[in-house]
């Protein structure tokens, strides 16, 4: 649609007999754009223009980058209610939650590294002899990867530190939701200098070929483990590092002394934020036998609750998923947990307009009496479904929490501290939430460990996975420096 697509100067074109791909309306399955994706030969020039243009970038001050940070985030700031909408009609997420959620966290993002580089600086230290000094150096062209259910947060966050330390970027936007991503590149085009940021859209074989180029030195790479795989085996034979943010299989662990009011309340906007399709999602809730029945009694009405439907439309608390094939694949996990004999313990109504019956909708879903050892424990669904699986003491909670091959996120209900603390100690998570589920992480290290991945983003210490730490030592003139002295004799006579 001409409404849709942006226009005028892009950094993206393709060639017109390229493979083009549909982004559909997740809310009715119509078109809304045709992309064309990028081939090799065209993700080759777009890395090496980035290279020939990344050493004036880093050649500016940290000052001067700061600056144009903080430009991109008012150029940035005008648009937000345009941005969020166009998010909501390639993801289908509500539109509220794409505006004060999503795009306010891309802005934020240029913003809050422009402050922390300008605090930034490497050590100097007096050894003696020698004068020791600690610099951070950018890598280069980094090759970002992002996935299709926060396309703006994600290109916040990797594109802000990244270009702060002083690298150029080529990025590439998920296939199911890459024109918010495209927009961005567009608007951010405007303040920087040429080439220091490109987007490649495009399927798995540009992907493949962005993480591979020989001039990448970095890669950050956010969507689920599998392809993660694939990407790290791509970069293995060069070496090429990579900050890799991947899936999760989160559990919410509330103990019978918890403020039930406020677990239930983090559980239901835990499990169907972002419709589920979030790596943070409170995909296990984990209840102890004693308050149980109870939080089930009040967890489930509220999902029948929620209002499924366009995320156009204000009343909406879950839209559709982000595709056909994602849809099917959540769809498969509800058989699934029947079969495997989950209780289904509340469903939410799927909308019943006439001009939504094309959508990816799926209907948010409690399980109820989950054993740790079902499908709908383990597997990340990525989608508006949860599972409620009893225990009985701290033990029991802490290894059924850590009974997965993920380490992302975790959260503790109890209103006793000293066994919050002693239960949040024992979890394999790079993060764990005690007695809240808030998932606005702007200035906290953001990542996992095990099958999570490994880096931290949203952090001050993020603008370290964009450099690397380069040692330059100096003869301070303060002392001989000591040399091996029995090769003395073995130099010619002055």
């Amino acid at each position: 649609m001409a409404d849709v697509v942006p226009h005028g100067r892009t950094r993206w074109a393709c060639a017109a007999d390229g493979e083009s791909f549909a982004v559909h309306d997740p809310a009715t399955g119509a078109v809304l754009s045709e992309v064309q994706a990028s081939t090799a030969a065209e993700v080759d020039a777009a890395v090496r223009a980035a290279h020939a243009a990344q050493r004036r970038w880093a050649g500016r001050t940290a000052a001067d980058r700061a600056a144009v940070l903080r430009a991109i985030a008012a150029r940035l700031r005008p648009e937000a209610d345009a941005l969020a909408a166009l998010e909501t009609r390639e993801n289908g997420k509500p539109f509220g939650q794409a505006r004060f959620a999503d795009i306010e966290a891309c802005i934020g993002s240029f913003e809050f590294f422009a402050g922390q580089l300008e605090a930034f600086e490497g050590a100097r230290r007096a050894l003696g002899p020698i004068d020791s000094e600690e610099q951070w150096v950018a890598y280069g062209v980094v090759a970002g990867v992002l996935p299709f259910n926060w396309p703006p947060i994600h290109f916040g966050a990797k594109t802000a530190p990244a270009l702060a330390m002083g690298n150029a970027l080529v990025l590439k936007p998920g296939e199911q939701a890459p024109l918010t991503v495209m927009r961005l590149a567009e608007l951010c085009a405007e303040v920087l200098p040429d080439d220091v940021l490109h987007v490649v859209p495009g399927r798995g074989p540009t992907g493949q070929a962005l993480v591979a180029h020989p001039l990448v030195r970095k890669v950050s790479f956010t969507g689920a483990p599998s392809t993660g795989a694939r990407v790290l085996a791509a970069i293995a034979p060069r070496h090429t590092p990579a900050l890799m943010e991947l899936g999760g299989k989160n559990p919410l662990i509330v103990f019978d002394d918890a403020d039930l009011d406020a677990a239930v309340a983090a559980a239901l906007e835990g499990a169907f934020f972002n419709k589920g399709e979030a790596c943070t999602a409170a995909s296990r809730l984990l209840v102890q036998r004693g308050v149980y029945p109870r939080f089930l009694e009040r967890l489930a009405p509220a999902v029948m609750r929620l209002r499924v439907g366009h995320g156009l439309d204000g009343a909406t608390h879950v839209g559709p998923l982000v595709s056909r094939e994602q849809q099917a694949r959540v769809l498969d996990h509800l058989a699934i947990g029947v079969a495997e004999g989950a209780r289904l313990a509340a469903q939410a109504p799927l909308p019943t307009d006439p001009a939504l019956a094309g959508g990816y909708f799926v209907p948010p879903t409690l399980f109820a009496d989950v054993t740790p050892a079902m499908r709908v424990a383990r597997e990340e669904i990525f989608g508006p479904v949860t599972c409620a699986i009893p225990f009985d003491d701290e033990d029991e909670a802490s290894a059924i929490a850590n009974d997965t091959d993920f380490g992302l996120l975790a959260a503790v209900f109890s209103r006793d501290a000293a066994r919050a603390d002693r239960v949040a100690a024992r979890l394999d998570a790079g993060l764990v939430l005690v007695n809240n589920y808030n998932r606005n992480f702007m200035g906290s290290p953001f990542g996992g460990t095990k099958a999570s991945g490994y880096g931290r983003e949203h952090c001050v210490h993020t603008l370290r996975e964009f450099a690397y730490l380069r040692t330059l030592r100096r003869p301070s003139g303060r002392g001989e420096i000591p040399t091996w002295a029995a090769l003395n004799d073995l130099l010619p006579p002055a």
